[in-house]
C-alpha cells in the first residue's frame, strides 16, 4: 500500500478463469469512440479454465515454454495448514507515524513519551498482542556508512516490552518523506542522498526521466556505488547490525521481522506515486525502468533474445500515470500491446527483475535470521509485503498491476512465481485490503479487492506460504471490522498467522471507535 493512503491489488478466484476474445480485443473490451470501458461485453464473453492444478507450464505468445509453477509437497502443506486452522490471530497495532522526531542535532527522539505509554497500556488491556514498529534505514545509518545508531529503537523496544507487548519489526529501506506536509517524514540516509545528487540514476525513473527518490532502483543491487558497497551489501550490513544489536529480544519480544523490498516496504515498483501528486486513483500508473542501470540490463537481455529492436526503450503508447486502460494502446492488446511477442518479452523481464531483487534480499535476511527461525519455541517469522492493486482488476490486462511489476493478467497468474520464490526462503506474505468489499469500491473502475485477495490466498496455499494481514484504510465501524475478521478466519482457507492494524493514532481511542475496536480485538484473540 502507499504509506497509509491507499492499497494495491492483485487477482482471481480459487479456480483461475480467463477470458476468450470474441473477435478483436479492441472491439471486445473497449468502446473507442466513447473512450469508455464496455462492462457488458466483458461480462458476456465465455470463460475457459486454463490454470489447473496439474498444469505446470504456460505457452507464451512467441511459442516458447515458460515454467511458472513447481510441484508441492502435499505432506508439508497439510501439516502446516492443519495447524493453522481454528487458531487465534494475534493483533499488532502499528506505531503512530509521528511517534518520533529528529532534533536540531540530528538525534532521533520519541515524541510525547507519556502519552505513548498510556496508549500502549490501553492497547495491552484491550487484548492487543503487540506493536508494529518501522525501523528506518534513514534513521539508524543516517549520516555515514556503517555508522549505526540504534538508540531510538533501544528505548522504544524497551518501552513496548515493559508494557507486556510483543514486537513486529519492519526493516524499512524506503523513504516516506513525501507522505504528508503535516508530518516530518524519514528520508533515505543522508549519505545516500548525497550520492543521488550526483547520480540520479540510483533511483527509479519513469518514461519522462523523472526520478523517484523513495527507494533505490534494483538496477544498483550489484553495483558498488555506495562507498564501495552494492545496494545489496548495504541491506545485508544493516540487517546484520540489527540482528546483533537485538539478539536478546529475537524470538522472545521480537516475533516477526518484515524486510522492506520497495516503496512503502512492499515488493513493487513505485508506479503509483501518490505523495508527490503525479498519480491519483484510479490511474493505471507508469512503468519505472528508465534509469540507466535497468536500461542497460534490458538491452543485454534483448540482444540475448536476438531482438535488438527491443533493446533501447520500454513500451510505446503506455499513457501516463493517470490514464485509463481505454486510453492506452499497450493495455488494449493490439499490435505491440501486452499480448504481443514484444509485450510478453518486456513484462516478463520487468516482473522477473523485481522477483530477482526480492530473492536476493530475502536470501540475505533468511541466512542472517536462520538461527532464530529454527528455534521452535521462540522462532522469528520472516515476512515480505506486496501491494494489492485492485483497481482495473476486472479488465483483461490488469494495467495497475503490470506497471507495479506484477505480471498478472486474465491469461497469466502473476502470483504463483512470487509465492514460489517466498516459499524457498520460508517467508510469510503480508497482504492488505482485509477490510475492503467489492461493493464499497467504485464500480466504474472495475475494482475487485475480494477477488484479488482470493487469488493470492490460492497461490499461497499452493506454495505452502503463510499469510499475514493488514488493513488499507482506517476502519472502526462494525462492518469494516467484521470484514477483517471474516478474512482472517476465511471458512474456505486457513487462518492468517497475524494481523497488523494500520495504525495507532488519536482516532482509535475516541469513545465511539474504541467501543468497536476492543470487542474486535478480543474476538480475534479468542481460539475458535
Amino acid at each position: 500500500m502507499i504509506d497509509g493512503s491507499i492499497g494495491m491489488a492483485c487477482k482471481c478466484s480459487v479456480e483461475r478463469r480467463c477470458l476468450i476474445y470474441s473477435n478483436n480485443l479492441k472491439e471486445f473490451c473497449f468502446d473507442k469512440e466513447r473512450r469508455r470501458f464496455n462492462r457488458k461485453n466483458l461480462r458476456n464473453v465465455s470463460t475457459l479454465l486454463i490454470f489447473k492444478r496439474s498444469f505446470n507450464k504456460w505457452r507464451c505468445v512467441s511459442g516458447r515454454s515458460r515454467i511458472v509453477s513447481m510441484d508441492v509437497r502435499e505432506k508439508s502443506r497439510s501439516t502446516l495448514f492443519e495447524s493453522s486452522r481454528h487458531k487465534r490471530v494475534p493483533i499488532y497495532v502499528m506505531m503512530p507515524i509521528d511517534s518520533f522526531g529528529i532534533d536540531t542535532s540530528g538525534t532521533p527522539r520519541i515524541r510525547k513519551i507519556k502519552a505513548l505509554t498510556v496508549s500502549l497500556k490501553a492497547l495491552k488491556l484491550a487484548g492487543v498482542h503487540g506493536i508494529a514498529v518501522e525501523v528506518w534505514w534513514g534513521v539508524v545509518e543516517r549520516f555515514f556508512p556503517h555508522a549505526y545508531n540504534w538508540s531510538l529503537y533501544e528505548q522504544l523496544f524497551k518501552l513496548v516490552s515493559e508494557m507486556g507487548l510483543k514486537l513486529q519489526v519492519a526493516l524499512s529501506f524506503h523513504s516516506n518523506a513525501h507522505l504528508s506536509s503535516r508530518v516530518q517524514g524519514v528520508t533515505l540516509p543522508q549519505w545516500i542522498i548525497e550520492i543521488g545528487q550526483h547520480n540520479k540514476d540510483i533511483y527509479y525513473r519513469d518514461q519522462n526521466g523523472f526520478p523517484n527518490a523513495d527507494y533505490l532502483t534494483l538496477g544498483v543491487d550489484n553495483i558498488p556505488l555506495f562507498s564501495g558497497r552494492t545496494a545489496l551489501q548495504c541491506y545485508e550490513d544493516f540487517i546484520h547490525s540489527f540482528a546483533n544489536k537485538f539478539d536478546s529480544l529475537m524470538g522472545t519480544i521480537i516475533e516477526e521481522v518484515c524486510v522492506g523490498l520497495g516503496p512503502s516496504g512492499e515488493l513493487r515498483y513505485p508506479a503509483h506515486p501518490l505523495q508527490d501528486g503525479r498519480w491519483q486513483f484510479p490511474g493505471i500508473g507508469a512503468f519505472q525502468c528508465y534509469d540507466k542501470y535497468m536500461m542497460e540490463d534490458l538491452r543485454a537481455v534483448a540482444w540475448q533474445e536476438g531482438k535488438p529492436d527491443w533493446a533501447n526503450k520500454g513500451p510505446p503508447s503506455v499513457g501516463d500515470y493517470n490514464s485509463f486502460p481505454t486510453d492506452v494502446c499497450f493495455f488494449e492488446g493490439g499490435e505491440g500491446g501486452f499480448l504481443s511477442d514484444y509485450g510478453h518479452f518486456f513484462l516478463e523481464w520487468y516482473s522477473s527483475r523485481l522477483l530477482r531483487h526480492a530473492d536476493a534480499v530475502l536470501e540475505i535476511a533468511a541466512n542472517l535470521l536462520k538461527k532464530y527461525q529454527e528455534n521452535e519455541q521462540n522462532s522469528v517469522r520472516l515476512v515480505a509485503k506486496i501491494g494489492l492493486l485492485y483497481w482495473w482488476y476486472q479488465t483483461v490486462s490488469h494495467p495497475a498491476e503490470l506497471t507495479a511489476g506484477y505480471y498478472n493478467t486474465a491469461f497469466r497468474d502473476g502470483y504463483d512465481p512470487l509465492t514460489s520464490m517466498l516459499a524457498r526462503h520460508g517467508t510469510a506474505l503480508q497482504i492488505s485490503c482485509f477490510e475492503m468489499l467489492d461493493n464499497e469500491t467504485p464500480e466504474t473502475f472495475l475494482c475487485s479487492p475480494e477477488s484479488l485477495l482470493q487469488q493470492i490466498r490460492t497461490a499461497s496455499k499452493k506454495r505452502v506460504v503463510e499469510l499475514t494481514g493488514r488493513n488499507t484504510h482506517e476502519r472502526f465501524d462494525e462492518a469494516g471490522l467484521k470484514q477483517i475478521h471474516s478474512n482472517c478466519y476465511d471458512s474456505q482457507a486457513e487462518a492468517v498467522r497475524s494481523f497488523t492494524y494500520f495504525r495507532m493514532n488519536d482516532k482509535i481511542f475516541r469513545v465511539e471507535n474504541w467501543n468497536n475496536f476492543v470487542p474486535f480485538v478480543r474476538r480475534m484473540s479468542t481460539d475458535l
